[in-house]
């Protein structure tokens, strides 16, 4: 369900009302189902005194995330003028097909629509448009699209991520600029100590950090809970599970290499891993933008959890890619005829790893990049097949839509980041409609 949506139909008196009121009451009905809280007069408003009005009933308090601005009827622009100065949520500009077609036109919805549109263009207020009647499937399936995008764009606004030590040199990509990236996005970002958790973690009473290993045991299998790496694992992500806790923070980017090995003496991608499968979206490398790109999925799939790879491996033969980490992935993630197996770094030997390949099912592909120029974003789609685990630690095969040897060419010459997010759900449309909303470069490989 959506949260707090406000449904304004309008129309003017000089059209055929009982037609438009048809067209109300089933929008109202369906929209009753799909949020939590609608907001919504009883009638259609028929001026823009009649809008002022109700809109000065709504409490200052009761923020509004979602706006759905029905022309029910041809209404000239005044009406959307007083809306957007009182109310700053995005809007969904939905007009109506005629109820009959030959004689008076009753309705003239799709001008309003158009109207409307112009206005919100010329005022640089962010807003889609839908066309079509309440009880279409298209429409019904364009305006949940289009109000899950505004969801998540209010998402990215209370979103903070912990960056966990600064990423390796030469990662240059894992960076970001802060101020840019709230601006643009909403995204702040707080910052932990990585050696201070390395040298406090390992100080942690051990019935404070049992139970991170058995919550491990539930889903990973030949878990030695008495390996030095397991309880190294342990020690540290029950640390910084308290400190995210305090802080609010609902997505981490984590310093993995070299520190983990030569400070701490394990692995850091069972620590991403767990997080990952519980929620927090977790990034390697801290990789900020990738952190970003696997919370979008996440939120946008209802929860699913997401995973982040590099691209190693292109087969033209199956017009496929391979995407792989050391040994990071949600443990969900697994292929259910292998599942999630614990392991070592595929070089520096050192515990504990997930070890296997991916699940087979559609796959969305994201990034969200950053240039000198600003922020832009990566779509692509496809099926991760069933195919045997490629690579030690975790890995899969992805047979993408397009070409795979134009895909890869392109994707090189623009320049995007080597690490891709990936979600078992088909998100695209979504994220193309994100690109739209927040006004960014968008580049996508799909066929439709």
């Amino acid at each position: 369900m959506l949260n707090k949506v406000l449904y304004i139909p309008i129309g003017r008196k000089t059209f055929d009302l009982e037609a438009a009121e048809e067209q109300r009451n089933k929008s109202s009905e369906f929209l009753r189902q799909i949020a939590e809280d609608l907001i919504e007069p009883g009638e259609i408003i028929t001026s823009p005194e009649e809008l002022e009005l109700f809109l000065a009933k709504i409490d200052e308090k009761n923020e509004i995330v979602n706006t759905i601005y029905q022309s029910v009827t041809f209404a000239d622009g005044e009406f959307v003028q007083s809306l957007i100065e009182k109310v700053k949520a995005p809007v969904i500009v939905w007009s109506v097909r005629e109820p009959s077609v030959g004689g008076r036109l009753r309705l003239n919805s799709l001008t309003g629509g158009n109207s409307t549109s112009h206005v919100l263009r010329c005022a640089n207020h962010p807003f889609s448009f839908v066309f079509g009647n309440a009880d279409e499937a298209q429409v019904q399936q364009k305006i949940k699209k289009q109000l899950r995008v505004q969801q998540v764009i209010e998402e990215l606004k209370q979103l903070k991520i912990g960056v966990v030590g600064e990423h390796p040199p030469g990662f240059f990509f894992s960076a970001t600029d802060e101020d840019k990236l709230h601006q643009q996005m909403g995204v702040t970002v707080t910052h932990f100590d990585l050696n201070q958790a390395f040298e406090e973690c390992v100080k942690l009473p051990r019935e404070k950090w049992e139970g991170a290993i058995e919550r491990a045991e539930q889903q990973v299998i030949g878990l030695n809970r008495n390996d030095d790496t397991v309880e190294r694992f342990a020690q540290f992500s029950t640390y910084v599970k308290e400190k995210i806790e305090k802080e609010n923070v609902s997505a981490l980017a984590v310093r993995c290499w070299p520190d983990f090995f030569n400070e701490l003496g394990a692995a850091a991608c069972s620590t991403l891993s767990q997080f990952t499968e519980d929620g927090v979206v977790s990034s390697c490398e801290s990789d900020i933008h990738g952190s970003i790109s696997m919370f979008i999925l996440q939120q946008l799939s209802g929860g699913s959890a997401p995973y982040l790879g590099d691209m190693v491996h292109m087969n033209e033969a199956s017009n496929s890619v391979v995407f792989w980490h050391c040994g990071a992935g949600a443990y969900s993630l697994a292929h259910p005829s292998q599942g999630a197996k614990s392991g070592v770094h595929p070089n520096r030997k050192l515990g504990f790893t997930m070890e296997f390949g991916l699940k087979p099912g559609r796959v969305t592909l994201f990034r969200v990049g950053y240039t000198p120029e600003g922020y832009r974003l990566l779509v692509m789609r496809g099926n991760a097949l069933d195919t045997p685990q490629r690579f030690n630690g975790t890995s899969v095969e992805v047979k993408l839509e397009t070409d795979v040897n134009d895909t890869l060419y392109q994707i090189m010459e623009e320049g995007f980041e080597p690490h891709y997010a990936l979600v078992y759900d088909d998100v695209a449309e979504e994220l193309v409609e994100l690109g739209r909303q927040l006004g960014l470069e968008t580049t996508v490989f799909t066929t439709d």
